[in-house]
């Protein structure tokens, strides 16, 4: 097959009547594009891999609409964001444009996996006020502040 185009950085794109090849060695935010591959822990970046997308696969993207939505698997910690298009699941989450759902995940992670944050709140189990404060930022647009309110000593 023919390369179509070239980019800056490298990576080479293959046009079809069904859809696009990318051959690249560095995925996720790409200047205006996400780009996912699924399974989602199949590659690493520094690896060139190829993939497909049908056209009918790419979803609109801008930096200050609000596309995305973040799903946290509470065994693994792994903490991920889902292009609103994708949703399929009766459950609503709260959306959010690309910078706040960047800023949304740190956090995230930071109540996931360190215990500052907590140094003045009341709880009992660690592991359940986790569970309902990244639960609460997923499902709803309050803030990690507004939220930590809720369980001050």
């Amino acid at each position: 097959m023919k390369v179509n185009y070239k980019s800056k950085s490298g990576s080479h794109y293959i046009f079809t009547e069904k859809g696009l090849y990318r051959i690249s060695n560095h995925w996720g935010r790409v200047g205006d594009c996400y780009w996912r591959l699924i399974p989602l822990n199949t590659f690493k970046n520094q690896n060139i891999t190829v993939a497909f997308a049908n056209w009918e696969s790419f979803y609109p993207n801008d930096d200050t609409s609000k596309l995305f939505y973040i799903k946290v698997d509470f065994e693994t910690g792994e903490v991920d964001f889902f292009h609103k298009e994708s949703l399929i699941e009766t459950e609503t989450y709260a959306l959010r444009n690309s910078k706040e759902t960047a800023k949304i995940m740190r956090i995230i992670k930071e109540v996931l996996f360190e215990t500052a944050w907590a140094k003045y709140l009341h709880y009992e189990d660690l592991s359940e006020l986790r569970k309902d404060i990244v639960s609460t930022l997923i499902h709803t647009n309050q803030t990690f502040l507004d939220i930590k309110q809720n369980y001050l000593k």
